[in-house]
Parts: C-alpha cells; sequence; structure tokens
C-alpha cells in the first residue's frame, strides 16, 4: 500500500446506479492517507429520493472510510449539492473527521489550500432550482446514453 498525505474525493454520488464504487474501492486498496477530504456530493441525496440504487460494493466504500476514521485518519465532509442536507450537520464529528462548509489544508511544504466543492460558486445551482433539476434530469439522460453506447462499443468489439 503507498501512503501519501493527503487524498481529496469528490462527486461519489453514492446511491445512484452510475457511481464507480468499484474503481474506488480499488484507489483505497492502494493508497493511505494522514488525511481524507470528501468534497462534496459523497452521497446524491436527490437521486436517493427518487430511488437509490446501493450496490455491496458502495456498501464497502462506506464501510472503508469510517474505518479509516476510527483508526485516526483526520479530515473532512464537505457538502456539495446533491448532499447538501449534510450541511445541517456542520460541525458534527465521526472521530477526527468533521463536516465544515469549507476547510484550509495545510500541504507538508506549509501551504494552504481551501478544499470545496464548488457549487457554492454556481449561480444556477445556488438561485435557479428549476434549471437546475432540468440539467440534473439531462445529465442522467446523457449518462445512461453513454452506458448503452458503451454496451454497444464491447459488443462490438471496440472497446472496453
Amino acid at each position: 500500500m503507498h501512503k501519501v498525505r493527503a487524498i481529496f474525493i469528490s462527486d461519489l454520488h453514492l446511491g445512484t446506479r452510475h457511481c464507480q464504487a468499484e474503481r474506488l474501492l480499488e484507489f483505497l486498496r492502494e493508497y493511505a492517507s494522514d488525511y481524507l477530504n470528501l468534497l462534496g456530493d459523497v452521497f446524491d441525496l436527490g437521486a436517493m429520493r427518487r430511488g437509490s440504487h446501493w450496490s455491496p460494493a458502495q456498501n464497502t466504500v462506506v464501510q472503508k472510510l469510517l474505518k479509516r476514521a476510527r483508526h485516526g485518519v483526520r479530515g473532512v465532509l464537505v457538502p456539495g449539492n446533491h448532499d447538501e442536507a449534510l450541511r445541517d450537520y456542520e460541525g458534527v464529528s465521526c472521530g477526527p473527521t468533521h463536516v465544515a462548509r469549507s476547510a484550509v489544508h495545510h500541504s507538508a511544504d506549509d501551504y494552504r489550500y481551501l478544499p470545496v466543492h464548488g457549487d457554492q460558486f454556481d449561480q444556477v445551482a445556488r438561485y435557479h432550482w428549476v434549471l437546475t433539476l432540468i440539467g440534473d434530469h439531462g445529465y442522467n439522460l446523457l449518462l445512461n446514453l453513454n452506458q448503452c453506447m458503451s454496451r454497444l462499443r464491447r459488443a462490438l468489439g471496440q472497446g472496453r
């Protein structure tokens, strides 16, 4: 296992069919860290309200993240627009990991970084919920289309 100082992860979208939990598990099996920063859309609460898809791999991801927190990996969960309900838990901690709207990460060479999700800078996401809803449905349509096209390419022997 490789040891790094910090890992930054965003847009997992746990609870959806398109979540690539297996790939994240491969990564987590390869890398350990002192800090683990989860930067928004870890859970896709909106998609889960419409009907969640929770695979065993997604469950394993959550278990691995909790295990790291129990073993002293420090970190922050910064909610994004898809898991914004978690903002109500700002200040709550799970061991050395806490929920916050933002945090400052200090690098080993003494630089400071502001890890955020970015939705707070998106005027559409913040003020125009109808456009956000339309965009979300369009995005899901494109994901489904991409999945169909990938299956078709595999069937024709043109890619993985």
